[in-house]
């Protein structure tokens, strides 16, 4: 059997991505001594903040991955942390070699597509939604991050399982990553059981740093869970995002579809363009029967559709399974990908994809509708 060559073991360590950067190891330049006692390997990693939440999981990577050469019986992994030179030449490798943008940059390469999911109120299963739509968006190829924007009632860390506050690297946040989606919450910077109490400069001012300050990368696709109503955020994301497009979420009940009408009209006069309507919770199959239930009545989705002059891209039925997978944090599209409101989702996610344009004619904004 040939010796265990340091060309071997840094070969392996190409194979282990860090969770948040969504690099290798070797191109982060995250590894240090490697020292081989016969079969006994010992790899320095250099994590980018004493203590970092991953640690664990970048320890299992590596023990898997140089514990797969042949001849090796047994991996420790020495870790230390990045000096402050080191993370700010960090910095700068993750921005492409470039310097530090100037304040009030947007971190988000124009050609990413930002869509913002909205509705009138609460209730609606917006979150949700916005989660799940991610991951079939994740499911065509795409890379994918979700903002949420819903700053009093944050919701999505929970449904996706995200516990960890996160890490800073020469003032450039690093999103949190769940299931391949890069993410951002206040919640992730909040105390158990912790509540906002922030007037409207201080939504702003959230916005701002959400966009301009995370390391979101070369995103496809941005999802934005908006806040239910027509406040601060809306017309903070409207002057940010002034070309996004707006996901309009409701029921069938006519009194959601009335009120989302509202939102709908909002995201308009902030310049966001309206693409289409999800009607969500539209029916539910019967377990014993199979038979469908109108619970919450018929045609809230439809009407608003007609009434906003965009398509009803898409009728979610309601499911346990999508209220099960937000309380344990494994979104239903992965859980249950085979249910009805899954496969529902998954073509949303295709539609919505197809609809993209790069003519900059199609995306001027139709005259605004008084509602």
């Amino acid at each position: 059997m040939s010796a265990i060559t340091e060309t071997q073991v840094r070969e392996a360590m190409s194979r282990v991505i860090d969770p948040e950067l969504r690099k290798d190891l070797i191109e982060l330049e995250m590894v240090r001594a490697i020292t081989i006692d016969g079969g006994h390997v010992t790899v320095g990693v250099a994590l980018t903040i004493p203590g970092c939440p991953l640690k664990a999981t970048i320890d299992g990577d590596v023990q898997r991955e140089v514990g797969s050469i042949e001849g090796v019986t047994s991996v420790l992994v020495d870790f230390t942390s990045m000096s402050e030179d080191e993370r700010a030449t960090l910095a700068t490798q993750l921005r492409g070699g470039r310097p530090p943008a100037p304040a009030g940059t947007l971190s988000i390469s124009p050609k990413t597509r930002v869509i913002a999911v909205a509705s009138g109120k609460g209730g609606v299963g917006k979150s949700s939604m916005t989660v799940n739509l991610a991951i079939a968006f994740q499911q065509l190829g795409l890379e994918v991050g979700i903002i949420d924007a819903d700053i009093y009632g944050f919701s999505v860390p929970g449904m996706l399982g995200i516990h960890q506050r996160p890490v800073t690297v020469d003032k450039m946040i690093v999103p949190p990553v769940a299931h391949n989606l890069k993410t951002i919450s206040i919640g992730y910077f909040m105390e158990e059981g912790g509540a906002v109490l922030w007037r409207g400069p201080m939504l702003h001012k959230a916005m701002q740093q959400f966009l301009q300050d995370v390391h979101w990368g070369e995103l496809d696709v941005l999802l934005i869970d908006m806040p239910p109503g027509t406040g601060d955020v809306a017309i903070s994301l409207g002057s940010l995002l002034p070309k996004s497009e707006a996901l309009v979420v409701t029921t069938p009940q006519a009194a959601a579809q009335r009120v989302a009408e509202r939102a709908a009209a909002v995201s308009e006069r902030v310049n966001m363009r309206v693409i289409g309507v999800v009607e969500n919770m539209a029916y539910r199959v019967c377990p014993c029967c199979g038979e469908r239930d109108d619970l919450f009545g018929t045609g809230g989705g439809e009407s608003l559709a007609s009434h906003l002059d965009v398509p009803l891209l898409a009728q979610i039925p309601l499911e346990s399974t999508l209220r099960e997978g937000g309380d344990t944090g494994l979104p239903f599209m992965l859980s249950t990908p085979d249910a009805p409101a899954a496969i529902a989702i998954r073509e949303l996610a295709a539609r919505l994809h197809g609809m993209r344009t790069q003519d900059p004619l199609a995306r001027i904004k139709k005259p605004l509708k008084i509602v």
